[in-house]
């Protein structure tokens, strides 16, 4: 299983310098990839202009939007664009995770219906393979590659729909936050999924987890993670008391997801102070 890194887009200690650092040091460190949260109605950073940046100052390591909410955006082929041009700028590095979402206040900011988002996913996802390929109804929106040079494609969701709909179009699915022992049961249904779509590949299984290490990890984790999950209302307390807190508990938490089927574990940060970039290494990659 590979180990990847959430870049610190969303935390509250965040700025442009210790974000651009915290990419090169994770390249450096040995993380397989670089993730990013997306939020609108939030104060963070936007996720694939943060993408960008880290492409700027890195070299190798795998680029993740983890996942994109993409529906909410109003326009396919601006979002085929920036997307195809992030891929382009990193060398071919850009993993595209696309999702429905769950969070209304995203969708109302930008104009964009929420009842029917699934529905408008299937479509901008078709949509952008067509222009990324030079089908698309306007050809040219580009940069245009072949099918083999297109950005990854991962779909995130637990429901059926947003299973059959990576398996309908993805090259993998990302769990958005589960226990190791749920996780071995939803790459299951990933997998079946894979079978009923006729596929005779296997699905790329991504999961996710936030941790903090160190002086007073779980009073800095559960504050960030309290806010960051305010929208969801009493269930945040769930969230935050669901972060692995400890090096100790990562390493088995790896393992564990590791176990269940996991093919990349991406590890969210709730600061973006270098030294926890540090101390998840030593534990997460040994």
């Amino acid at each position: 299983m590979e180990v990847g890194v959430g870049l610190p887009t969303t935390v509250p200690d965040v700025d442009g310098g210790r974000l651009t650092g915290w990419a090169r040091e994770a390249e450096n460190l040995g993380f397989a990839s670089l993730g990013v949260l997306d939020r609108l109605v939030y104060d963070n950073y936007e996720s694939l202009t943060s993408l960008a940046a880290a492409a700027a100052v890195t070299e190798q390591i795998r680029l993740t939007s983890s996942i994109l909410i993409a529906a909410y955006r109003p326009g396919t082929a601006v979002l085929a664009k920036q997307a195809a041009t992030v891929h382009a700028l990193s060398g071919g590095r850009l993993v595209l995770g696309v999702a429905a979402g769950g969070r209304d206040d995203d969708y109302r900011a930008t104009g964009a219906a929420y009842g029917d988002r699934g529905r408008r996913l299937d479509a901008m996802i078709a949509e952008m393979r067509e222009i990324w390929a030079g089908r698309g109804a306007v050809p040219g929106i580009g940069p245009v590659f072949s099918e083999a040079d297109r950005p990854g494609l991962i779909v995130g969701g637990h429901t059926p729909a947003a299973m059959a709909r990576a398996a309908r179009c993805a090259d993998g699915w990302i769990a958005g936050g589960s226990s190791a022992t749920g996780y071995a049961e939803l790459a299951s249904r990933a997998r079946d999924a894979w079978r009923v779509a006729g596929r005779v590949d296997k699905p790329r299984l991504v999961a996710l987890v936030y941790a903090c290490l160190g002086p007073r990890a779980r009073d800095i984790a559960e504050s960030y993670l309290r806010s960051y999950y305010a929208f969801i209302g009493p269930k945040a307390e769930m969230a935050a008391k669901a972060v692995v807190i400890g090096a100790e508990a990562l390493r088995e938490t790896a393992s564990a997801y590791e176990g269940a089927g996991c093919d990349e574990l991406l590890v969210f940060p709730c600061t973006a102070e270098l030294g926890q970039l540090e101390l998840l290494a030593k534990a997460a990659l040994g």
